[in-house]
């Protein structure tokens, strides 16, 4: 088995992979329920763009549960830290999915026009807000979350929920409603056909422009923060490693530290740059598949060029950086991890392999016709 200190590498890699499982399929349901108000410009159409997700949509949230569980058990100080901090912020975005569900499964109950009306908004909401939320969060790891320990590992909080809505959080926060947009709508023009399709090509089209643009932007803020930059772990990173024992200096720029020490780092967020610009460019060009798969690298990208650049720290603290939790001494024991690892190895592929399925099941064109002759459909 993995020593400790290998473990503690790949859990920080096994998290990334359940939040791009997540970003990548429930990427979609986000997006379409975003474009929704715009892609259906009538009942029929709405319903088209609702039944390209309808039949996936509750497994993609696998991911989302799997994410929190594994953020648990791998990650205690983590977990117990930031839904704390941002405890406000996920309750919103909790009950703002709880619209989805009901949105999916009530909306064609009845065929009062205000009735559905109303659903396609809520759909809406539940699916602009938690991308925006989750962009939010994001932007706050670089700026900071404000919190510490003492010397008994207590923790203890200062700020508001407003506070976590700066300048860098609310752009972070539009750029991720952007690359999920981008992402809905890149899938929607590959499962529709007629109007809705041709308003989701448009919707790639500007949203994969929009997502370069913003992607790039944030590249120039992010270089003009200051960062933090561990300078020393505070222990053996084989054994147990308590937060308060590292040494953290922030620096300006220090952000890119990460792509300084290691230049080939680079041409992680060059092509995502190039991939957003692609989906767009594949879209104005009636490519569909190379269109939804520049989308997904475009998704990939984004979260990896912030993984590279907050590693080690994985919550980093506002008002004392020696507080900020890093892979080394936000873990659980070696042993939970190494049983962990053993269950993950055996389930997510699983996760995988039946979404791939059920992807495959549920293929094809969604058409007006279609819905209309299925009875199981939205």
């Amino acid at each position: 088995m993995f020593d400790y200190e290998t473990l503690k590498l790949i859990w920080w890699g096994v998290i990334i992979v359940l939040m791009l499982g997540f970003a990548l399929t429930g990427g979609f349901d986000l997006g379409v329920a975003t474009l929704l108000p715009w892609v259906g410009r009538n009942d029929d159409e709405r319903r088209v763009a609702i039944n390209t997700v309808g039949p996936t949509w509750e497994g993609n949230q696998t991911w989302l549960v799997t994410f929190g569980g594994a953020l648990f058990a791998a990650w205690p100080l983590v977990y117990a830290a930031a839904f704390s901090v941002l405890y406000v912020a996920l309750i919103f975005t909790l009950f703002a999915l709880f619209l989805r569900p009901v949105g999916f499964d009530f909306r064609s109950k009845l065929a009062d026009p205000r009735w559905r009306s109303f659903w396609d908004w809520g759909l809406f909401v539940g699916g602009v807000f938690p991308s925006l939320v989750f962009g939010v969060a994001v932007g706050n790891l670089f700026v900071g979350l404000p919190f510490r320990y003492d010397e008994v590992l207590r923790v203890s909080y200062s700020g508001s929920f407003l506070d976590l809505f700066n300048v860098f959080g609310v752009f972070c926060g539009v750029l991720s409603v952007s690359m999920l947009t981008l992402h809905g709508a890149a899938f929607l023009y590959l499962r529709s056909d007629g109007a809705v399709a041709r308003r989701a090509r448009l919707a790639t089209v500007i949203f994969g422009l929009a997502t370069a643009v913003l992607f790039g932007a944030g590249g120039v803020l992010l270089g003009g923060m200051s960062g933090l930059h561990l300078a020393s772990a505070g222990g053996d990173l084989n054994g147990v490693v308590l937060p308060l024992q590292k040494t953290v200096a922030r620096n300006a720029g220090g952000w890119f530290g990460n792509f300084v020490a290691q230049p080939q780092l680079w041409l992680v967020p060059l092509a995502t740059l190039l991939a957003a610009l692609a989906c767009a460019v594949s879209a104005a060009l009636g490519r569909r598949w190379l269109a939804l798969l520049a989308s997904s690298l475009t998704v990939t990208g984004i979260i990896a060029t912030a993984a590279i650049a907050l590693f080690p720290f994985v919550l980093p603290s506002s008002i004392d950086p020696t507080s900020s939790l890093t892979l080394w001494d936000a873990v659980s024991s070696r042993k939970t991890l190494a049983i962990m690892l053993v269950m993950a190895a055996i389930f997510v592929p699983l996760i995988m392999l039946y979404t791939s399925w059920v992807y495959r099941v549920m293929r094809g064109t969604v058409t007006i016709e279609r819905i209309h002759t299925d009875t199981h459909s939205y």
